[in-house]
């Protein structure tokens, strides 16, 4: 009896022995059928029941903003893709294996989704996947990568430099269809955005404003196809700009508005405005480097570059009119004084080289004088020289001062011209920039 007591204990002992759940790695990938003889796993969709839609789900999160290239319309940035599918032939109960729940597996022996991107324009060297994706006991797999993306964005420029830019991020299946793979997030797109503002290494000039997840379907090849698309909103950090460009074109518009008071007889007035018209030049093709020339309506910014220019460009017209009618009446001021010098030349001339008389004839004609009789002919004949002399001298007088109104009458055209347009330009300007401040900058904190 004792006996038959040891050898059912004996027995137990080696039953329980037997039942020892095996702890190798080797053994739960024989148990998956991971092998190198079984290739099943690589080309077929893990699904049991082939009408069984696989859905793939994943998260994108930004690690920096590298380039925004507003002339080839395209975004550089480097991001993180993790990828989670089922595979329905990867389950295992982990208490069998010693309580192992998750094991790594080479990216070459499983299954992976063809998910790609729509605006990829970056070439396959800056894409790096990782050796190995890893494999829960409940049959989900995750495949991680990280990519310098360079992808399409159609960017308005409208408001640049205070802009907001969406770009979008297209993930869809490049072979399959709807009924077999569909998509969608592991993470709600407002924890996406504060994960990847706080990881974020690089930002440049640019600021993540947050991340949005859309889930969109459509057509193609007359099958429904699903895609999901991340939306980027980044914000421009105006600064540089405002510094650089904005700021030195509207103090070379205050320093035109000021050379108005530079007085036209130092000749300074003019040189100094095409000064000014020259620098707004060099202004205008640094901009032209920075916008691209695709735009089919033109930024604020060169809006504003344009109208300073013009009204500079017709400051210099102006100032070019008002120098011409200043030398216009220094012209005729000059004529007039060589007429003037020229009549009395001649008067001269008449008065004082006649022909010199003897002294008996001048006597004589002194006597001739002294003894004519004064009858009513003579007395008339005088009267009428008299008056001839006094309208020469009248006409004489009315010439001079004809004259000098000709010589002052430019340069009253001149000042008045100038302080019409100052007042003009005055109101031109506040009235531009006040539009400018409502339909631009406005807008940025609306």
């Amino acid at each position: 009896m004792v006996a038959l007591i040891v050898l059912t204990l004996l027995s137990l002992i080696g039953v329980s022995s037997s039942q020892t759940p095996d702890c190798t790695y080797s053994s739960l990938l024989t148990h998956l059928k991971l092998t190198p003889a079984n290739d099943a796993l690589q080309i077929m969709r893990p699904v049991k029941n082939w009408t069984t839609t696989t859905l793939v789900r994943m998260d994108m999160l930004m690690y920096g903003i590298l380039h925004v290239d507003e002339k080839s319309q395209t975004l550089e940035s480097h991001i993180w893709i993790q990828m989670s599918w089922e595979n329905e032939f990867l389950t295992w109960n982990p208490s069998e294996f010693c309580g192992i729940s998750r094991v790594t597996i080479p990216r070459s022996r499983l299954w992976l989704p063809d998910i790609t991107i729509h605006e990829d324009a970056s070439d396959t060297g800056s894409i790096y996947h990782g050796p190995q994706v890893y494999a829960l006991s409940t049959g989900f797999v995750f495949s991680n990568s990280r990519q310098r993306l360079t992808s399409t964005c159609e960017m308005n420029l409208s408001m640049f430099p205070f802009d907001l830019q969406n770009c979008k991020i297209t993930f869809a299946s490049m072979n399959s269809y709807g009924a077999e793979i569909t998509l969608g997030s592991l993470t709600n797109d407002s924890q996406l955005s504060k994960v990847s503002e706080e990881i974020m290494v690089t930002k440049g000039e640019w600021e993540l404003e947050k991340l949005e997840i859309a889930n969109e379907s459509f057509i193609k090849g007359g099958e429904s196809q699903y895609r999901l698309v991340y939306v980027i909103t980044m914000s421009r950090k105006p600064l540089l700009y405002v510094v650089n460009l904005i700021v030195p074109l509207l103090y070379l518009l205050v320093l035109d508005l000021a050379s108005f008071f530079i007085s036209e007889s130092r000749g300074e007035k003019l040189s100094f405005k095409i000064t000014i018209l020259l620098s707004i030049s060099v202004l205008l093709l640094i901009l032209q480097d920075m916008l691209p020339s695709t735009e089919s309506t033109m930024p604020y910014i060169a809006i504003y570059c344009v109208c300073i220019f013009a009204v500079v460009g017709i400051s210099v017209l102006e100032a070019m009119l008002v120098s011409f009618l200043f030398d216009l009446d220094s012209y005729c001021a000059t004529m007039t004084r060589c007429i003037a010098e020229t009549q009395e030349e001649i008067e001269l001339e008449d008065g004082y080289h006649k022909e010199p008389l003897g002294d008996e004839e001048e006597a004589k004609e002194k006597q001739e004088k002294n003894f004519l009789p004064l009858d009513g002919t003579n007395i008339l004949e005088l009267l009428k020289l008299i008056l001839g002399e006094v309208k020469a001298a009248r006409l004489g007088t009315e010439q001079r001062r004809e004259d000098a109104k000709q010589v002052g009458r430019y340069r009253k055209i001149a000042e008045i011209v100038d302080h019409i347009f100052f007042v003009l330009y005055f109101l031109t300007v506040i009235v531009f920039l006040t539009y400018m401040h409502l339909q631009w900058l406005s807008k940025v904190y609306m």
